[in-house]
């Protein structure tokens, strides 16, 4: 029951940073980097007081490479969610995720078995069937943002694998970020606006929906293996297209309900087969 609580919690954090996001950059006039440098400035902050009250702080905690590649994740977030809904960026996001780490895999030489090769060519079929050109199609640029920042944040994922206290790690990674986030925002200081607003929207969206966001992760990844934690991050797109119903109005359109199931299905048929396999 704890871990099912856990998980839920850290599933419905993720969705909110969608959310979050969203809604900050299309109802108030907060920019994108300003979004970015505040979010991670807050995430870095709630992170080291929870390791601080934790009292395993290490003073080596966190790699300047992983924390540029979590600014790139977090740049590109912000970035696309200007014109992107929050459930189609959510879809985008996630699945660029798992498509990074499966395709980590398989040049590390596993190998897909029919199954699993059906599952990815529906995934595939899926994207470009949401992609392509039409009324309800997304933004083309602000799509490849998105994917840009999901394959960052696959790379970060795979980047912590087995690197010891995960929150600790993480907690220094978000600290590192903050000067890339800085310097972002002072290349588009023309354009910068810090709308009162938004800024709490950043702010909660840096230390409740990432940083006690990923606590929660961490805590329920200690019980439950890999494949089984892909899987429920398949969950994440359908919360935040619900959020965003309820909360932001936001329509669900024919094309990304059938696109959805193409994707999350797809993905899932890889993922379950490669737990299969590997029993």
């Amino acid at each position: 029951m704890r871990v099912a609580v856990l998980t839920t919690l850290a599933m419905i954090a993720f969705a909110g940073n969608s959310l979050l996001c969203r809604a900050a950059l299309d109802q108030t006039t907060i920019d994108p980097a300003s979004f970015t440098s505040v979010r991670l400035a807050c995430g870095a902050a709630t992170l080291w007081f929870i390791v601080r009250l934790r009292r395993r702080h290490q003073q080596s905690a966190g790699k300047w490479l992983s924390a540029f590649v979590l600014f790139l994740y977090a740049a590109g977030f912000s970035l696309a969610y200007v014109k992107l809904s929050a459930a189609t960026g959510a879809l985008l996001l996630f699945g660029a995720v798992q498509a990074t780490m499966i395709g980590y895999g398989l040049w590390k030489g596993e190998r897909l078995h029919k199954r699993q090769r059906l599952g990815l060519m529906c995934a595939t079929a899926g994207l470009v069937g949401l992609l392509l050109p039409g009324l309800s199609a997304p933004p083309l640029s602000a799509a490849v943002l998105m994917l840009m920042a999901g394959t960052a944040w696959g790379v970060y994922s795979l980047r912590g694998q087995d690197r010891g206290d995960s929150i600790s790690m993480t907690a220094g990674n978000f600290l590192r970020s903050v000067p890339f986030a800085v310097g972002l925002s002072l290349l588009m200081l023309n354009s910068s606006s810090l709308d009162p607003v938004g800024f709490w929207y950043a702010a909660a969206s840096g230390a409740l929906t990432s940083g006690i966001g990923y606590v929660l992760w961490y805590s329920a990844l200690s019980a439950i293996d890999s494949t089984t934690a892909a899987t429920v991050q398949l969950s994440v797109p359908v919360v935040t297209a619900l959020g965003g119903v309820a909360l932001l109005g936001e329509p669900i359109t024919f094309r990304l309900a059938v696109t959805s199931v193409a994707i999350l299905g797809g993905i899932a048929m890889v993922i379950f087969n490669r737990q299969i396999n590997r029993a």
